[in-house]
């Protein structure tokens, strides 16, 4: 006699996609850096052993400040002869950087960074046993894509000492004095933590780790916030 074939039943737990506007509130100020292509370059060049490295291009301030920025909007260059290297280089000057804010430049910040906040400081504090946990329970959107826009004041060029490697050097970047985020949030409300436990999540890495740089993460005080649920 032919044995009797078993019918397994599998019940398929749907996925439920709920979203909610947040706004992210700064509490201090807000540093970014945007890696540039340049610093990239001279990354690699520093890095290419038994190659001749080419002269380092003049440093010009304002440039470095502008690319240090999170461009939504189209980063207005012009090209000059640097004087140092003798070569062809798209600079972004103040005037052309003036001009893109009267003509309603955007900048923004990377949505996975305030995710990757948040994740840290729900496992620093003990409410996940692992960030892995949070990684597919909500994701962070924008109109933007990647980028999340930073509204509020007009980034101001900052300047600091920072060691690299046994060496000092100036940096200048961006800082957002009084700024908030519009974003959207994507959860699973069928899943493994509430809307209210993703919020606090966020919240607390506002306080406790920060985005930017010399965020509390960093030992630093900047790039703190704290969240508003829209809707």
């Amino acid at each position: 006699m032919a044995a009797k074939k078993t019918v397994e039943t599998i019940t398929i737990k749907p996925i439920v996609r709920l979203r909610t506007k947040i706004r992210i509130v700064g509490d201090t100020p807000l540093i970014t850096h945007a890696w540039s292509e340049k610093a990239k370059r001279q990354m690699l060049e520093d890095q290419m052993k038994g190659k001749q490295v080419k002269k380092r291009p003049t440093k010009m301030p304002f440039d470095d400040f502008a690319r240090a920025l999170h461009w939504i909007t189209p980063m207005p260059t012009e090209t000059i002869v640097d004087p140092a290297t003798n070569e062809q280089r798209e600079v972004v000057t103040e005037e052309l950087f003036d001009q893109a804010i009267k003509d309603g430049a955007k900048f923004g910040f990377p949505a996975n960074s305030i995710k990757l906040c948040a994740n840290s400081a729900a496992y620093r504090m003990g409410y996940v046993k692992n960030q892995m946990a949070l990684r597919g329970a909500y994701f962070i959107k924008s109109e933007y894509g990647d980028l999340c826009e930073i509204k509020g004041d007009i980034p101001q060029l900052r300047d600091d000492m920072v060691r690299v490697q046994m060496s000092t050097d100036i940096r200048f970047r961006p800082m957002f004095e009084n700024w908030y985020i519009d974003a959207e949030l994507e959860y699973n409300s069928s899943g493994q933590f509430s809307l209210e436990d993703i919020i606090n999540c966020i919240n607390l890495g506002g306080y406790a780790v920060g985005i930017g740089e010399w965020r509390p993460e960093h030992d630093g005080d900047f790039g703190q916030f704290h969240v508003e649920v829209i809707d």
